[in-house]
């Protein structure tokens, strides 16, 4: 196991290097003057000179990357232009609510897709199957934005169950920081359970028609034990795959959807930096979110070795 562990963690600290080095490359150092770039086309020349000065853009490359990558290490993300703050406070601000919002969706997400994947495996073929299978075709064709606007109309607009968007924070207390993300979470997860929910099926299908799954049956195991203690378990491998993905998208890519429910999180937070030029904000969000799917990925190789002790064998 230690190993093992040692190959994921060299090959993650390798990734977030190589990783780093890209995001630099693309915001710092290609061709363009960042400075101009935050205060526009027709700024003073002496102003933007001495924006630069003051972003370091002066410095050498090499020197800036090493002070960014100090930063990174300390908590030191610099001041943002547009909000006149530190970075690292504004992207704890944002993250308090996308990373919920994310594990929300996400829990939503696995509990709709296995049970509908096992429960259609299990009927191959049947009515059941056809109509579940029928179901995640809808599921993945429909916008999430447009299923968020519908899920406004009805639980907002007409039944005045939930709010119809914004976030009252988590200082006003649990229950309605989780009651206003419920909606958002709902409308993150249809699409995604819809495509884990066809995942899920496919591996359950493919395990089902292995001999221990007919010695199991030959023993007198029931058919649910069989499924939900044997089957699934085994076909875990693929559709732990695609959580991981999905939970690193769930992170990277709710902005269509924080705007629509009017949510300050770290997608919203992106868009409106780009909007403002706001470059350093720009550079560490990208910097956050890439380092956030890394982890995700360390993450699924473990459990991928929880799961099967031979993927861990193998690495031996």
């Amino acid at each position: 196991m230690s190993v093992f562990l040692l190959k994921r963690l060299i090959t993650l600290v390798a990734t977030l290097i190589a990783t780093s080095i890209v995001v630099f490359l693309v915001l710092e150092v290609l061709p363009g003057n960042a400075a101009q770039i935050l205060m526009g086309p027709d700024a003073d020349p002496q102003a933007v000179q001495a924006l630069a000065v003051q972003l370091g853009l002066d410095r050498p490359g090499l020197e800036r990357y090493g002070h960014w990558v100090a930063g990174l290490l300390t908590g030191d993300l610099g001041n943002s232009y547009a909000y006149s703050t530190p970075v690292a406070d504004l992207l704890r601000e944002r993250l308090a609510l996308t990373v919920p919002l994310a594990v929300m969706a996400m829990a939503l997400t696995a509990a709709i897709a296995l049970v509908a994947g096992v429960y259609a495996a299990a009927r191959h073929d049947k009515p059941g199957d056809v109509g579940v299978m029928a179901l995640s075709q809808v599921g993945i064709a429909i916008p999430n934005f447009w299923f968020a606007i519908l899920l406004i109309l009805l639980f907002s607009v007409h039944l005045k169950w939930f709010s119809a968007g914004g976030f009252p924070g988590w200082g006003e207390g649990l229950l309605p920081g989780v009651r206003a993300l419920i909606l958002p979470a709902i409308a993150l997860a249809v699409v995604q359970a819809a495509i884990l929910a066809r995942i899920t099926r496919s591996a359950v299908l493919d395990v089902l028609r292995e001999d221990f799954v007919r010695t199991a049956r030959a023993k007198g195991l029931s058919e649910r034990g069989t499924l939900w203690g044997h089957v699934l378990r085994n076909a875990m491998i693929p559709v732990i795959t695609v959580m991981g993905l999905q939970f690193a998208e769930l992170l990277a890519g709710t902005i269509v959807v924080e705007s629509v429910f009017y949510l300050p999180g770290l997608g919203r937070l992106i868009f409106q930096s780009i909007s403002n030029r706001d470059l350093i904000v720009v550079r560490n969000c990208v910097m956050l979110l890439a380092s956030m799917v890394i982890a995700v990925n360390f993450a699924v190789d473990l459990l991928y070795a929880a799961i099967d002790p031979r993927v861990k064998a193998s690495d031996l």
